[in-house]
């Protein structure tokens, strides 16, 4: 299977049920777009309506739903910065609480959309340190 052998390994480490999501997703993908990043993004979306990133693994929203603006209005031809499966349409004290797990300095302080960026960037040190970057 396509989805298994392309999955990323921040979903490796995660639950049997985003893997899951992801490979069935991206195989029926592959067959509509072809090979590409087209496919992984649309397996990429599947995942975020039910998972957000936290850390170098994906774990399960307390919602199903689009994680931020570029989910919720989606499209090919509408391109919007995405919150790399940062759940930004979480309330911040969630968000807070992600923060607190992923020992974000200053987050006592941040505004949502901070810790949204915050998160983002902790998510992004944790994978590169998981795979040995």
């Amino acid at each position: 299977m396509p989805g298994r052998e392309d999955m990323p390994s921040t979903l490796r480490r995660s639950p049997d049920k985003a893997r899951r999501t992801w490979e069935k997703t991206h195989d029926s993908a592959v067959e509509t777009y072809g090979e590409g990043e087209r496919s992984h993004r649309t397996a990429f979306a599947a995942v975020k309506h039910q998972f957000e990133k936290v850390g170098d693994h994906w774990e399960p929203k307390g919602r199903k739903g689009p994680s931020d603006r570029q989910a919720a209005g989606g499209g090919p031809e509408r391109r919007a910065p995405t919150a790399s499966g940062v759940d930004a349409n979480a309330t911040k004290d969630h968000l807070m609480s992600v923060a607190r797990e992923l020992d974000v300095p200053g987050r006592s302080s941040m505004t949502k959309p901070e810790l949204v960026k915050a998160i983002e960037k902790a998510n992004d040190r944790a994978t590169r340190k998981a795979r040995g970057d």
